[in-house]
């Protein structure tokens, strides 16, 4: 089971079409699979990283074939004040904002000796803060167009308890808090928020942490055999931002092939 959907038996949602989508941390990995996703849906998406490179190859790939090209700014989104500055000109790019995808985090590991006051500011402000500034950024260009939808990522690891990420698994914890008070404060506007759950998506920054042996070991705990992949994410991440899932909100959707 490692082979995806061929691209003529994915779902496509009419809804998606011309939607404005901004993604954080789009430029690799699952951040990459999204930005990509919904390009092929007809969406007008902008997306932000710190990493200029990947993020023009991005747009230099996917402009060939999409009918809205992607947009791309660097953004070190630890820095409020370029967030704020930077979604302002994107929404108005876009002329809008129906979705919002707070998928940019960092899970370097640590050990508990090495925590300096610093270094946990530093941790929350790349995990869990610019989630909640980047949802406020966005809420009054959703209000104006009667609703929308914000998908914040969390992460399986503090599920399952994973060593030397302590750090991270605070931060990840803490964002289904935010989904869930974010889904009940804006509701009555329309908006609906989720968060998203992966397991171990094989991207090269998880396949630096882990041995072909760590990989196998990964496999026999999940339920389903194959490697979830960044379009398996993207897929949930489709549904969720679709009108197909407009009564779905303040949940989180896991998509970890019952990784336990």
């Amino acid at each position: 089971m490692t082979d995806l959907p061929a691209a003529d038996r994915r779902a496509i949602y009419p809804s998606l079409r011309g939607k404005r989508v901004i993604v954080t941390g789009g430029g690799s990995g699952i951040g990459a699979g999204l930005v990509e996703a919904f390009a092929a849906q007809g969406a007008r998406v902008a997306f932000v990283d710190v990493a200029v490179s990947d993020g023009e190859a991005l747009v230099a790939r996917l402009s060939q074939e999409a009918a809205h090209p992607p947009l791309f700014r660097r953004l070190d989104l630890t820095d409020l004040d370029a967030l704020k500055s930077v979604f302002a000109e994107l929404i108005a790019q876009l002329g809008g904002c129906d979705v919002l995808v707070n998928n940019a985090a960092n899970d370097d590991r640590h050990a508990i000796a090495d925590v300096t006051p610093a270094y946990w500011d530093e941790r929350m402000n790349v995990n869990l803060r610019h989630q909640f500034f980047a949802a406020q950024a966005v809420v009054p260009a959703m209000t104006a167009a009667g609703g929308g939808s914000i998908l914040n990522f969390g992460s399986i690891s503090w599920h399952l308890a994973l060593e030397d990420l302590i750090l991270y698994q605070t931060a990840k914890a803490a964002i289904e808090g935010l989904t869930r008070s974010l889904a009940r404060d804006l509701g009555r506007k329309g908006i609906r928020c989720n968060a998203i759950v992966p397991g171990n998506v094989q991207t090269p920054r998880q396949e630096k942490w882990y041995t072909p042996e760590g990989e196998a070991e990964i496999v026999a705990a999940q339920c389903l055999d194959g490697r979830i992949q960044p379009a398996d994410v993207a897929a949930l991440a489709l549904f969720l931002a679709s009108d197909d899932a407009r009564l779905c909100t303040g949940h989180n959707y896991w998509i970890d092939a019952g990784w336990r």
